[in-house]
């Protein structure tokens, strides 16, 4: 359990940086969510062929793991949106519902009960992210991309968690990345045609950041939190996940200064849930001693 939760925070450590990406990278949130998964997965299958890996998985098991990999995308594309709207710092801490959806999802999917203590943490996070969202209009619109993108974050997590042991992380991260690029690669034309205005061709700076992107905060990030999942639950994991914020903003201050641009409730919004987050770290460590 211990390596587990190291795994788990080095992870969201790297996915504190996605953010900072969604500003430095020039282009709308489809095309970058587009060649994010398509570096990914050209990756991914460098890496098996390396390690000779096989590939033998039933089809329905890979069907699965494609349909999760649409999820993936549309919640990055949701998760960019909001960060576009609004900014860095916003679109992260919307992040933090993922933990309610999920104690809300899990229990449904798994046929279990509800968990009181679950529901009041998730409660917590979503509580701190009303008052930012009461107390300043003017992130409303990448307030509810974020909402939405953290939605399709605990359905996929809760699901990722039910076929962890379906193959190698690599593996199913490849059908999935896969997955997700197919489904973007559908949709890219029409965006396109959509919104004529969008950036969609990566410049010289663009296509070194996606680069970074994809292999430290991607494939790097992804593989050590698969492997987290064979001992931690999902809402773990998500809670957990809500530290992404904390390490994200802070990034966001230093480079971009955000900090110029939020009132003091947004810092009442954050406590409530870095709060939620040390409560159940404590609830973890305390169960193992028992």
């Amino acid at each position: 359990m211990k390596q587990s939760l190291i795994q788990l925070h080095i992870s969201v450590l790297l996915a504190g940086f996605t953010g900072v990406f969604g500003v430095l990278i020039q282009l709308n949130e489809l095309p970058l969510v587009w060649y994010r998964m398509g570096i990914t997965f050209i990756t991914l299958i460098f890496i098996l062929v390396l390690r000779k890996q096989k590939l033998q998985l039933a089809f329905r098991k890979i069907m699965i793991l494609i349909g999760i990999g649409m999820l993936i995308a549309l919640h990055w594309v949701l998760f960019y949106a909001s960060i576009k709207f609004a900014n860095v710092s916003i679109g992260l801490v919307c992040f933090a519902a993922t933990s309610l959806f999920t104690a809300l999802i899990e229990p449904l999917l798994n046929n279990t009960q509800w968990k009181k203590a679950e529901l009041l943490l998730g409660l917590l996070s979503l509580f701190g992210i009303y008052i930012i969202f009461q107390f300043d209009i003017r992130y409303r619109t990448g307030i509810l991309f974020g909402l939405s993108s953290a939605l399709i974050a605990a359905l996929f997590s809760v699901l990722n968690k039910k076929n962890i042991t379906t193959a190698a992380p690599q593996t199913i991260m490849l059908f999935e990345m896969g997955g997700g690029f197919l489904f973007l690669t559908l949709l890219l034309p029409g965006y396109v045609l959509c919104f004529p205005d969008a950036k969609w061709i990566p410049s010289f700076a663009d296509i070194f950041w996606l680069f970074i992107l994809a292999w430290f905060c991607t494939v790097l990030a992804m593989e050590l939190m698969l492997k987290a999942l064979h001992n931690v639950s999902a809402f773990t994991q998500n809670l957990t996940l809500n530290l992404e914020p904390v390490y994200g903003i802070l990034l966001a201050f230093i480079i971009f200064h955000e900090n110029r641009y939020l009132q003091n409730t947004f810092y009442v919004g954050m406590a409530c849930i870095v709060f939620s987050v040390a409560i159940q770290m404590q609830r973890i460590v305390k169960g193992r001693k028992h």
